[in-house]
């Protein structure tokens, strides 16, 4: 989408001050799209830092999993464990236009951080909390991290009965609750930004994974209340030769062109195929058919038949090999954090906007790198204030922190 008079890209989010009190993904995703958006996010971290700061996968001993979700923050130490140090919090977070937390409900209340103890002082200010079930609810302090959302919240079972024989949920290793957690709350975060606008007030939001699943569950959720609805149509790979492909002729056309190409034309006058409903009851025909045509061939020569022919399809690739399609690099999602041997891709956000700039941001915040500019010039703390927390172990050791730091590379590019 060309912007029909380009002009230099802005930070939609400039002048938006974020205080972060998330951890490992969910939260730190969310306010990551904040600061790709221009925001100023600044993070809060224990002097022992967020958890994920040193695991795997990583880049000349940084951690790229950290970098991924916090590239464009700032990083302040504070030890909450400290009457001080809550204090520090607590005048940082008055001062912001946006609060994000992902603790268990509870936890941000005992600390004297949560909305309400908040917003009594600053009614402007927006507090987005992520948990797993919510706020309030029998289940509302129950622990959960993405695994046991999609356990829970029936995805996994649903998952399963469409996989052929399967005989047990399967294992768990993309955080679909937490990413879809992600982007929700920071698309109600803008929405209360914008709200804001009008009203002249801020408000909190509560973000539950559990009801993000759900709700992403649009026909299983139907299916649901429903005595007998039926099998649904699956889609299945079919075998290739070297691999496999997915192969959608959705539409009666797709499937007419798809009947054409693999040499069964008679399958445009065959019943089983003639309505929707025929079609669904012989899916499992209608795959052994398309799969004796596609075992005969590589993959990328049944994608290229097929698209060139207009039926939706496409080979199974790896992720690095979707990373390295032409169409990404056109798009610029991926963005190099660092420099030569050190840097790094990590993904932009997956829209492009016309006169605003987003995208993430070069820099990754060591930890507690920003906590002394931070206080000075937002809270205008001195250097006899810095001392005296300093002394009383507010900021932990986070000053022998700068071996977590990532090299900037000066700019953030869209390739």
């Amino acid at each position: 989408m060309k912007d029909p008079m380009p002009e230099p890209k802005h930070d939609a989010l400039q002048g938006i001050r974020v205080i972060d009190f998330t951890i490992v993904m969910s939260g730190p995703m969310c306010t990551r799209l904040l600061a790709d958006a221009g925001a100023d996010v600044v993070k809060i971290e224990a002097p022992g830092g967020d958890i994920i700061r040193q695991r795997p996968p990583k880049k000349n001993g940084n951690g790229t999993y950290f970098s991924a979700l916090n590239c464009g923050k700032r990083s302040v130490v504070l030890d909450l464990g400290t009457d001080e140090g809550k204090e520090v919090a607590r005048e940082l977070a008055l001062g912001a236009d946006v609060v994000v937390e992902n603790f268990r409900p509870g936890v941000m209340k005992r600390l004297g951080l949560d909305y309400l103890s908040l917003a009594a002082k600053n009614p402007r200010l927006i507090y987005c909390s992520v948990s797993g079930f919510g706020q309030s609810g029998p289940m509302a302090q129950t622990p959960a991290y993405a695994p046991v959302i999609h356990a829970a919240s029936g995805y996994e079972r649903a998952h399963m009965e469409y996989q052929r024989g399967a005989e047990r949920p399967a294992n768990n290793g993309i955080f679909v609750a937490d990413v879809l957690g992600a982007v929700h709350a920071a698309g109600a975060i803008q929405l209360a930004l914008f709200d804001r606008e009008r009203t002249g007030k801020g408000q909190g939001i509560d973000l539950a994974l559990m009801d993000a699943m759900l709700a992403m569950l649009v026909y299983e959720v139907q299916a649901a209340q429903v005595a007998n609805p039926g099998r649904r149509q699956v889609y299945e790979p079919v075998r290739a030769s070297d691999g496999y492909v997915m192969v959608a002729a959705v539409t009666p056309k797709n499937l007419e062109t798809l009947f054409e190409v693999i040499g069964y034309p008679e399958g445009k006058t065959d019943e089983r195929f003639a309505t929707v409903a025929s079609k669904e009851a012989n899916w499992s025909v209608l795959l052994d058919i398309t799969e004796r045509w596609t075992s005969e061939r590589t993959a990328l020569e049944c994608e290229r038949v097929l698209l060139a022919a207009g039926v939706p399809c496409s080979r199974y690739r790896t992720v690095g090999e979707a990373m390295a399609e032409p169409q990404i690099a056109e798009r610029g999602l991926m963005a190099k954090i660092g420099e030569g041997d050190e840097s790094f891709l990590v993904p932009n956000p997956p829209y492009l906007m016309s006169k605003a700039r987003v995208q993430a941001r070069p820099s990754v915040p060591a930890l507690g790198q920003h906590t002394q500019d931070v206080l000075s010039q937002t809270l205008g703390y001195g250097e006899e204030r810095l001392a005296q927390l300093a002394h009383k172990g507010v900021f932990g050791d986070a000053d022998n922190a700068g071996r977590n730091a990532v090299p900037s590379a000066g700019r953030t590019s869209r390739f």
